[in-house]
């Protein structure tokens, strides 16, 4: 960074291409360089970019060629096959670090971010250890010569301002633009004060939340398949919902032949679910802080149904790897959550003014999450909202062995 040379001036699919060979060199070295094909197929990815492209062969040809004619892209024959690669050369000649190269990549492949959004979506290429070191890199990026990017106007209730890169054009959206909030936003005040809200919540919803929620598996066959293998898969052994709100969901396994409990972190929810089905074992609790079971050597399953859906993108990692610790070997981790990105809010919840804030998380971030905490076997199902029960939004459920 700060070489005085001026800075490239890109096509948007000069920047799809370039970002996408940045991206993998980090993410699959084993295929890098890559085919014209390889590079194709990263470019119009569903996931990981912002727009989705549909480039043809001849568009990408053409285009490592107008970046090879800028010396951004290099060719490399593989001996004895005859077979073209393509390589950017962007971070040597620029003399870019880590961390300016992984910021750079993802500003390239999905256009303008704000900082909490861009911790979260680089984390397979630099490891950010907050939100303010993310700042202070795009800080310098923006005081380099020449500047590698800039800060945009902030849009009407928009929290955080996004930063865009200056190697091209890049449609920003119209300034007055309805924005989708960072779900990073629900840590503004610090981690207590969201907790707090939260709280609070579910004191003023419970019993009303309680009685909406109770017999909600009977419209939910999906649900209640993946319910009925966790029984059987975890065969007698223990079983625990982490987040058990009212407790259905914690009984419909018991019922089903389970030895499940619950915990959650409101008072106010574990008074509903002792209430509503006394016969069980519900405790006040953090599921960040979940302990192995009093008898023995883990839990056979641990649910988080819906309870990570108030922690911003860069908890989860950590709330994951604390769910999964206390499994037994071979335990299963089963992840619910809504799907999307940003944070939903709402001022009211079933009739009681409340300050609900709903994080949306990225399925493609959550797998890789989940695999990063060393679990094998990991598999996802993404089910469209169900409109007769008014949901807006994708489902994920994530279901993962420990080794």
């Amino acid at each position: 960074m700060g070489s005085p040379h001026p800075l490239p001036r890109l096509t948007p699919n000069e920047q799809r291409v370039l970002g996408s060979l940045l991206e993998k060199e980090l993410t699959v070295p084993a295929s890098y360089p890559m085919t014209l094909n390889a590079v194709r197929t990263a470019c119009n990815q569903s996931s990981s970019r912002d727009p989705v492209s549909d480039l043809d062969e001849e568009q990408v040809q053409q285009t490592l060629r107008s970046l090879k004619d800028k010396d951004l892209v290099a060719y490399w024959t593989d001996p004895g096959r005859r077979t073209v690669k393509h390589l950017q050369t962007l971070a040597a000649r620029r003399g870019l670090s880590d961390d300016v190269r992984a910021l750079l990549t993802v500003l390239l492949l999905r256009g303008p971010q704000a900082p909490g959004a861009l911790k979260t979506r680089t984390e397979r290429l630099h490891g950010f250890a907050d939100r303010d070191e993310v700042e202070a890199c795009l800080a310098r990026m923006a005081q380099a010569a020449p500047p590698l990017v800039a800060q945009l106007p902030r849009r009407v209730r928009e929290q955080d301002q996004r930063w865009v890169h200056l190697l091209g054009p890049v449609d920003a959206g119209p300034v007055e633009a309805e924005p989708v909030t960072d779900g990073e936003s629900v840590l503004r005040d610090g981690e207590q004060a969201r907790t707090d809200r939260v709280l609070a919540t579910f004191a003023a919803v419970a019993t009303r939340y309680g009685d909406a929620l109770t017999s909600e598996l009977e419209q939910l066959p999906f649900e209640r398949w993946l319910l009925d293998r966790i029984v059987t898969e975890a065969d007698a052994g223990p079983v625990v919902e982490v987040g058990c709100g009212p407790g259905h969901v914690t009984a419909w396994l018991a019922e089903h032949g389970a030895d499940a409990q619950g915990l959650d972190l409101s008072p106010d929810m574990i008074r509903e679910a002792h209430d509503r089905f006394p016969g069980l074992t519900f405790t006040v609790g953090d599921l960040r802080m979940l302990m192995r079971p009093a008898a023995g050597d883990g839990w056979a399953a641990v649910l988080a149904w819906y309870s990570l859906i108030y922690l911003a993108p860069s908890e989860l990692p950590g709330a994951v790897a604390a769910l999964a610790r206390p499994l037994r070997s071979g335990g299963l981790l089963v992840l619910a959550l809504h799907a999307g990105e940003g944070l939903r809010t709402a001022g009211t919840w079933f009739d009681q003014p409340v300050e609900l804030e709903v994080v949306l998380h990225d399925s493609s971030a959550v797998v890789d999450t989940v695999k990063a905490a060393g679990l094998t076997d990991v598999e996802w199902f993404v089910r469209g909202p169900v409109g007769s029960r008014g949901e807006t939004f994708p489902r994920l459920y994530v279901l993962a062995r420990k080794p």
